[in-house]
């Protein structure tokens, strides 16, 4: 396994993190009462869920793609 797919799948790892961060944040205290009131999460909550999905297609994008270049 190159240094590239080593790095994929922690920017994988990663994304799936932060939208499970986000997922639980979404259940909050805070965030229900935001919900409730304005029909939305709360910033924090919403960046983290975006993020975590930006990243994780990233990650996967990279492993899928796998290395390019002349040593490859």
């Amino acid at each position: 396994m190159g240094p590239q797919r080593i790095v994929s799948a922690v920017i994988l790892v990663v994304g799936v993190a932060l939208l499970i961060v986000g997922i639980n944040s979404s259940n909050s205290v805070s965030d229900q009462v935001s919900n409730t009131f304005t029909g939305h999460f709360t910033q924090a909550t919403t960046w983290y869920i975006i993020g975590g999905i930006g990243v994780g297609l990233l990650g996967l994008l990279m492993l899928i793609a796998g290395p390019r270049g002349k040593g490859a």
